[in-house]
């Protein structure tokens, strides 16, 4: 049996990570694994469904073909092997892409510098030839040709893109090490943590804030004026985030969680004026954006069998929720 899920119940946005509508996802109902996270796509591509069950290829089997250099040079993409990719989605016509472009030509630079083996994909989701070859001529890595709109398609289907612009980041057997490569790249200007392996408790950034929207995320709210307590907030929430997201990659599903620490500054300021929200700290929170709905834990200490607790029973749909 093959399950098409339309979104409705917010629930369902937040299990699948739902950003944009209209979106459609397939599911396996034996396993409830997803299937596909572009069911649109798929329709658009192959309306006799003569690919069904549409599931997941290898990234070896999806890019397989000629690369170009942006000085007409064709590469194979066995040429790829033993490297880690970047899968970069972009467009010419998006600011925020152009703006992301400037800094990830410098890292690409730096890591290349650095002797590692790196190769950066760009996807082009461009509106003419024309528009692909001059965004393409400012980048020193390799692109799928315009013309292979298949492939281009596959690829975004493969990794179930949902906006631009989007770098997903693989390791040398073409398996996902991170879909937050754009997060990773500007928070990390040196390159330092190349290449960039997830980890279980961020530091709220305003680079960052947009993973708000992705789904239920718990926020610890700290005084940052008290040196250390940021880094002692993050120690004390890691091992139950870490617990958290073994738990769900066991079942080959993503954490329900996204685990935050969040300091003093303006952008803090302003999300907590957002989410009408004490001016307590330390303040336990779990915020649901999509849901607009919030839950405060407003205690003196935090403990981690508080925070635990905490996260039990809000994935047990224990807590009440406030209104955002």
């Amino acid at each position: 049996i093959f399950i098409f899920v339309i979104f409705r119940d917010l629930k369902l946005w937040n299990k699948y990570r739902i950003s944009n509508i209209p979106s459609l996802i397939f599911l396996d109902a034996t396993t409830g694994k997803v299937v596909c996270r572009n069911g649109l796509l798929v329709i658009r591509d192959d309306p006799e469904g003569l690919e069904f069950p549409w599931g997941p290829k290898p990234f070896r089997e999806v890019i397989a073909g000629p690369l170009l250099r942006n000085n007409g040079q064709s590469l194979e993409s066995s040429s790829l092997e033993g490297s880690h990719v970047g899968v970069y989605f972009s467009a010419h016509w998006c600011p925020p892409c152009r703006s992301l472009t400037r800094v990830l030509v410098e890292s690409y630079r730096k890591i290349k510098e650095a002797g590692q083996n790196f190769e950066i994909i760009f996807v082009s989701a461009d509106r003419s030839e024309e528009s692909f070859k001059q965004y393409f001529s400012e980048m020193p890595w390799l692109a799928v040709p315009y013309t292979d709109e298949a492939r281009r398609s596959r690829l975004n289907r493969l990794y179930g893109i949902q906006g631009i612009p989007t770098l997903i980041m693989l390791d040398p057997q073409g398996e996902v090490i991170t879909r937050q490569g754009r997060v990773e790249v500007l928070n990390d200007e040196d390159c330092r943590e190349f290449p960039w392996h997830p980890k279980p408790v961020l530091e709220l950034s305003d680079s960052n804030a947009a993973q708000l929207n992705e789904g239920p995320c718990l926020v610890l709210f700290v005084d940052s004026e008290d040196d250390g307590e940021s880094e002692a907030a993050k120690q004390l929430i890691q091992p139950i985030a870490e617990k958290i997201i073994a738990k769900y990659k066991a079942k080959e599903e993503e954490a329900p969680l996204l685990f935050f620490v969040a300091g003093e500054d303006d952008m803090t300021d302003s999300l907590r004026d957002y989410t009408n929200l004490p001016e307590a700290a330390p303040l336990l929170t779990i915020l649901d954006m999509s849901a607009r709905a919030k839950y405060v834990m407003d205690v003196e200490e935090i403990t981690p069998a508080i925070v635990e607790a905490f996260v039990n029973d809000f994935l047990a749909e224990k807590l009440k929720p406030e209104p955002i």
